[in-house]
């Protein structure tokens, strides 16, 4: 499978704003503390294979144990993950996949029991920005592993 077109290039302006969108969002604590869960557990329900390869890549520099990388996919059955780790996993969900009615009032309760307001609004911005970053990847067919050596990611010894 190769690159349908880079989008960086072909839409340079919009890339760059969204670049800062999601570059502005990186010293917001909830999201120093979930970014890189968020960003591995939709870009998996999302088939992203750019953005996952990326964001585990990502995770294991930052020092995050590989075993709680392997487990993401499976949080509600591992006890590697906190209550509140938890509820914004849930949420993550929910807001990838959108239910039909919208997201259930139960986990609603569990992500409003574990975080305050401003962290819930500021993780939802984050889970915005995710799933946009997983629609332009897999609509234009990015490459996994394409950006490693520019962003530092070979370092993370997963090639």
């Amino acid at each position: 499978m190769t690159q349908r077109l880079n989008y960086f290039q072909a839409s340079a302006e919009l890339s760059k704003k969204y670049m800062d969108f999601s570059a502005a969002m990186k010293k917001v604590p909830v999201i120093e503390a979930f970014g890189d869960l968020i960003d591995i557990r939709a870009s998996q329900i999302n088939g992203c294979g750019f953005c996952l390869d990326m964001h585990v890549k990502q995770a294991k520099l930052r020092g995050e144990r590989e075993l709680r990388l392997h487990h993401i996919a499976i949080w509600r059955d591992s006890p590697l993950f906190s209550p509140r780790e938890r509820a914004a996993l849930a949420w993550t969900e929910a807001l990838t996949t959108l239910p039909a009615h919208g997201v259930p009032d139960d986990v609603y309760a569990q992500v409003r029991e574990q975080l305050t307001e401003s962290e819930i609004s500021d993780l939802t911005f984050r889970i915005v920005a995710i799933n946009g970053w997983n629609r332009l990847n897999v609509a234009f067919r990015t490459v996994p592993g394409s950006v490693d050596a520019a962003y530092g990611l070979d370092k993370a010894g997963l090639a």
